[in-house]
């Protein structure tokens, strides 16, 4: 269900509240008897005015909440009495603290701002953008960050054109903050380095948990680092129309046939996330799948998976992208997170990295 149109048309009305609280105030002020009065309307006008409105906006409300109060006393006789001086003096007050609010409320805003600014450019540094096309595959990446703060996320992806076919890794560190980005960082280089050097999938991912045992060693401290991933890797030799794959504790790939079916790809052997090594080993057995020309495969993290609705229900993507074709990846992803923001109503509380790459 879209919900763009009952929320703009509150935000809407929202917006118009101060203007039309000092309407009723002056009709309810100036149609009942003296003893009656609206002051509680012509305070709340402003400081409803105070979070939405520009400082400009909030003091010409809070102005017009006093001349308002001013004027009705003046035409009730009332002026200078005990009772319209104390109620006119508590308007003024109120209006005053409205700016004050304000103030504050808009250096907030801004220093929100700067700290998302900060976040995507630093998102930006350690996620490039790939090519659109790559070692002849159509590629599509997406970075959606969550709309509940403005710390940097730990979802990550990269593609690497190499000897033994492109390789791709999609993750996602525990936690948010710098140590996130420290641990994206030192995962996105060793994978970068072992896709050139490394004969097969599976010691990609080994090396990936040797270089975050490392950097876990090197910084000695869980507040620093966040000590593990989890990961999908995939490999599309050049020239074969197969997918080798890969999992770490990630959420299931899906393929995307070209008639519209959807399969999960989901690990026959289930493995621990990169970097918990020392809780145990598994042998990394990489998976082979069919690739044909004309499907999509879908990377995606948990912020895809377990996007919620305001009931609780959890975003089915397998079910959403069932009997849909797309003309190409980058639409297929904007489709996806359109759809994601809807369905949270704007509130999704977890970054999302989507990658997608079609054999043409």
């Amino acid at each position: 269900m879209d919900q763009e149109g009952p929320i703009s048309y509150a935000r809407t009305v929202v917006r118009m509240l101060p203007a039309l609280l000092l309407v009723v105030g002056a009709f309810y002020d100036y149609l009942t008897p003296s003893e009656f009065t609206a002051a509680p309307l012509f305070t709340a006008a402003p400081l409803i005015a105070a979070p939405l409105y520009s400082r400009r906006g909030t003091i010409l409300t809070g102005l017009g909440s006093v001349l308002v109060v001013l004027a009705i006393h003046i035409q009730l006789g009332i002026a200078f009495s005990v009772a319209g001086i104390t109620e006119l003096a508590t308007v003024l007050t109120v209006a005053v603290l409205a700016v004050l609010i304000n103030v504050l409320v808009r250096r907030g805003r801004e220093e929100l701002a700067s700290q998302r600014e900060i976040a995507e450019a630093a998102q930006r540094a350690v996620l490039p953008e790939p090519a659109e096309r790559i070692g002849g595959f159509a590629i599509a990446a997406r970075y959606e960050a969550a709309q509940a703060d403005a710390s940097i996320g730990g979802d990550l992806y990269a593609v690497q054109d190499s000897p033994h076919g492109v390789r791709l890794v999609v993750g996602d560190v525990r936690g948010k903050g710098m140590g996130a980005v420290a641990a994206v960082a030192v995962v996105i280089g060793a994978f970068r380095e072992a896709a050139e050097q490394e004969a097969t999938l599976e010691a990609v991912a080994q090396r990936l948990d040797r270089a975050l045992a490392r950097e876990a060693a090197r910084r000695a401290g869980i507040e620093l680092f966040e000590g593990f991933t989890t990961a999908v890797l995939v490999e599309l030799p050049h020239g074969s129309g197969i997918v080798r794959m890969v999992t770490r504790g990630h959420p299931p790939p899906l393929l995307l046939c070209p008639d519209g079916a959807v399969r999960t790809l989901h690990a026959r052997e289930p493995a621990l996330p990169l970097g918990m090594a020392d809780l145990g080993s598994w042998p990394d057995r990489a998976e082979e799948t069919e690739f044909r020309s004309g499907t999509t495969l879908l990377l995606y993290t948990d912020g895809l998976s377990e996007a919620r609705d305001e009931l609780g229900r959890f975003f089915e993507p397998a079910d959403r992208l069932a009997g849909r074709v797309f003309p190409d990846p980058a639409a297929l992803l904007a489709a996806l997170a359109q759809e994601v923001r809807r369905y949270t109503g704007d509130a999704a509380t977890d970054d999302m990295a989507l990658l997608a790459v079609r054999r043409p």
